[in-house]
């Protein structure tokens, strides 16, 4: 065994030469939906260059890349440059800049500011960095089905120490009065969570999400571990690679990026199975069952080139294991995962790997192009075969920004996935957590069309028109011993859940992380007869009951933090 001291004496060797980086690494949560957004629109006018391939970004990365959009406005309209001073007063710790609300409790130059407006406690000194702010939002949607309100609340905490340490962490509860939108299955966009549900006579569910993490950067990359909801893939209208919609989990991460033509992305995550392990269960006491769940988890890496200005080609693997502790082997960052596994799993049944491919391409000024491949599974042998398919997702898309007018974005992408994509028929080695898919939130055979257009009239207003058609085929299973091979499943067979909607969005930011929205959504939601199964069965089976049939739902809320 490795005495600690020799542990000690190895890391400061390997890491004595790297240089510091100006702060350290916190991310900005992929909800901030305005901030990822903003970025990408100033990529797409070439004012800044962005692999949007993995997400979140760090704080630190986008108060970097922000103040050097600032640096030459020529390509910038007067509402893009008001918006960018606007979202940066949110970055002060990273910029060095003293931090000031708009009604503030402390004068100015002291090194702990008290602001209610917006609400922030902060301290700066050479050494600690500090901000703690409340966290706290509403939303409320009806229409002829009924009504549901989700608010949450709670605490976000963000430190740096010196120039290399950063810790932060964000607490909130949630809860949806009447119905859940958003469980393991439902079609929705929206943030998967553990809910509790009709909780002390409360109509509804609530649940906790707690996302906290600890890293130690560089000049050139970063080790971080922490709780969090990771997502890959280009998309405006969900990934297909990693979804970022799932609960989240604890990640060991390393990010580099030590040329700049390569950048590279691994993590080692602990999942949650929800699959019951009877060997390990017990009865802790006469007549209550201690039940244990499987161990599960997941490594994943990406590596990105940069053979252009402009040009960001990204590939990667992962693999799901279970059924035993930590392997050292899927530690290693660098890893093709599935050829270990054919050593690990050497005579028995193997784990369940992936592969991915992104290219997103930005070299035409105004125009962003991408296109992203998630691979399940694959066999040459089936190519070209119309009886078979691989277990392959496909996603491509475009988004035209400032041309032929100013502030506004066209937006578009398509979405296709083949049958048993996601799937494994191994229970604990499914593509999920907690019974949320970590990929497209259609999961596999289904497909989706997406167009959207957006407009930043003034600095803070954003507006959005967009269309959707989505359509769900299907269901099968990974069944070996089906009469039906597991690869002869026809794509979108049968259409047995659809959705068409037309929505109208506008959000204001009022102060830095302070905003309101509104919007107006018309869908035709429907299940359809397949299978033997009624239509009611595919509706009730995807969609929560507020958002079924033909709907005009309004929307209203308010929102304080992300």
């Amino acid at each position: 065994m490795i005495k600690r001291p020799l542990l000690l004496l190895l890391f400061s060797l390997l890491f004595s030469g790297l240089r510091p980086l100006s702060a350290g690494e916190i991310p900005a949560h992929i909800s901030d939906k305005n901030i990822y957004l903003l970025l990408d629109e100033l990529a797409t006018l070439g004012v800044i260059e962005l692999n949007s391939a993995v997400r979140p970004y760090s704080r630190t990365f986008i108060a970097g890349r922000l103040t050097l959009a600032l640096s030459d406005t020529t390509r910038l309209s007067p509402a893009l440059i008001r918006e960018i001073r606007m979202v940066l007063k949110d970055f002060t710790q990273e910029t060095g800049a003293g931090y000031r609300g708009a009604l503030n409790l402390i004068p100015q130059g002291k090194a702990t500011q008290l602001s209610v407006l917006p609400p922030a406690l902060v301290y700066r000194d050479s050494l600690f960095r500090i901000s703690v702010k409340p966290v706290y939002g509403i939303r409320y949607l009806t229409n002829d089905n009924g009504n549901v309100r989700h608010t949450y609340g709670g605490l976000e905490a963000q430190a740096y120490v010196g120039s290399q340490w950063s810790f932060w962490a964000s607490l909130r509860d949630n809860y949806q009065t009447n119905e859940v939108l958003d469980r393991p299955g439902y079609f929705t966009l929206g943030e998967g969570g553990n809910y509790k549900i009709n909780v002390q006579g409360r109509v509804g569910g609530d649940y906790s999400e707690m996302r906290a993490g600890i890293a130690w950067a560089w000049k050139w990359g970063s080790l971080s571990f922490s709780k969090d909801q990771p997502e890959w893939g280009d998309n405006y209208h969900g990934a297909n690679i990693l979804g970022g919609k799932t609960p989240s989990y604890a990640l060991l991460q390393l990010k580099m990026d030590p040329a700049k033509w390569f950048s590279f992305t691994y993590f080692h995550g602990w999942l949650v199975s929800e699959v019951i392990d009877s060997a390990r269960s017990y009865y802790s006491e006469p007549g209550r069952y201690r039940a244990i769940y499987r161990d599960k988890y997941i490594a994943a890496n990406m590596f990105t080139f940069r053979p252009w200005k402009g040009l960001y080609v990204s590939a990667g693997n992962s693999v799901v294991y279970s059924d035993s502790k930590v392997q050292p082997a899927y530690l290693i960052p660098f890893m093709f995962f599935k050829s270990v596994d054919h050593t690990l799993s050497h005579g028995i049944d193997n784990q369940n790997s992936q592969m991915f491919l992104n290219i997103s391409s930005r070299q035409i000024r105004h125009l962003h192009l991408f296109a992203s491949v998630f691979v399940d599974e694959f066999s040459i042998a089936r190519v070209g075969d119309p009886n078979r398919t691989n277990f392959t997702g496909y996603k491509g898309g475009a988004s035209l920004s400032g041309w032929p007018i100013r502030n506004l974005t066209l937006r578009g992408e398509y979405t296709m996935t083949n049958p048993i994509t996601y799937q494994h028929r191994v229970e604990s080695l499914t593509f999920e957590t907690n019974r949320f898919n970590l990929g497209h939130y259609l999961r596999d055979n289904s497909r989706e069309l997406w167009l959207g257009l957006s407009w930043r009239p003034i600095a803070g207003l954003y507006a959005s028109l967009s269309w959707l058609r989505a359509e769900h085929g299907n269901d099968y299973t990974y069944d070996l011993g089906g009469t039906v091979g597991v690869d002869e499943h026809p794509f979108m067979e049968t259409v047995t859940w659809s959705n068409t909607s037309l929505a109208f969005d506008m959000r204001y930011q009022l102060w830095n992380g302070i905003s309101v929205f509104a919007g107006l959504t018309a869908s035709d939601i429907r299940g359809y007869d397949a299978d033997g199964l009624p239509a009611r069965y595919y509706l009730n089976k995807y969609t929560p009951s507020l958002y079924q049939g033909k709907q005009l739902t309004v929307e209203a809320g308010f929102q304080m933090g992300f």
